[in-house]
């Protein structure tokens, strides 16, 4: 299964977008972590971003610079989201209210903590009535969205826009899933085409082949380590050097999903 990658979005500590952060992940800038902004999520009405959680502007940020680069309408383009954990700060607010004596949930609060939050938002944002999938596979989400996605442009031959994200859980819950920092990424799935920055070939292999890739820099390497969604860190990485590589990543406990990337242009 090949497919052509049109546009990228990208956001955590030091990686601020795909075009400021192309020097870092091709290693010819250092990578230096700082305090992330809030995320504009400017596709949103402002009464929608007053009420939206982290998660989804987040998730919506990343979705909005890579359907940009790609120029495509995003009414047109299905969407594939993959979280981890989803909603973890909305699941811990929760959580601490119904152990309160009042017990008073806002209907706003309550309507955020589903695992689809952010694509209902993307929705709203874009009027967009094109499938949309949720997903969640643990620590190997982004590899079980980027097959969902690829398999998708495959077999309808139709862009599909894949979000990657997970944001840091907050304690107590993180004694159980210690995510620190948080990280977004998307990518915009298409045929191969003149406009594809790079195009891959996918391939499913025995799990324990070879162990998945990683990053030479350490403190990318801790990053792709510590974040599900920054599993996606590897392909970054080659498509910013403009280099051919084969990259695995882990799909449960069985299986490997194997990238041959080629770059196209700059």
């Amino acid at each position: 299964m090949k497919v052509g990658i049109q546009g990228i979005g990208l956001l955590a500590a030091g990686l601020e977008g795909w075009c400021a952060s192309r020097a870092v992940l091709a290693g010819t800038e250092p990578f230096g972590p700082v305090a992330v902004p809030d995320p504009e999520a400017a596709l949103l009405p402002s009464n929608e971003r007053r009420r939206s959680s982290d998660c989804v502007r987040w998730a919506l940020h990343v979705a909005q610079e890579a359907i940009a680069q790609s120029g495509l309408d995003p009414r047109e383009v299905s969407t594939v989201f993959a979280s981890s954990g989803g909603e973890t700060g909305v699941l811990d607010t929760l959580c601490r209210t119904l152990a309160m004596p009042e017990r008073v949930v806002s209907p706003t609060l309550f309507h955020q903590s589903v695992h689809n939050t952010a694509s209902g938002y993307w929705g709203i944002a874009t009027t967009c009535q094109q499938s949309s999938t949720a997903l969640s596979c643990y620590d190997d989400s982004f590899a079980a969205g980027l097959l969902e996605s690829i398999t998708f442009v495959c077999v309808e031959q139709r862009p599909v826009l894949l979000v990657a994200y997970d944001l840091a859980v907050p304690a107590p819950l993180s004694e159980a899933r210690p995510i620190t920092t948080g990280f977004a990424a998307a990518l915009l799935l298409a045929p191969p085409s003149d406009s594809s920055l790079a195009t891959m070939q996918l391939r499913l292999d025995e799990a324990h082949q070879d162990e998945p890739t990683g990053l030479v820099d350490p403190a990318l390497e801790q990053v792709r380590q510590n974040n599900p969604a920054a599993r996606s860190l590897p392909l970054l990485s080659a498509i910013a050097a403009g280099r051919s590589q084969s990259i695995r990543l882990s799909l449960l406990d069985s299986q490997q999903l194997v990238l041959d990337l080629d770059p196209c242009r700059n």
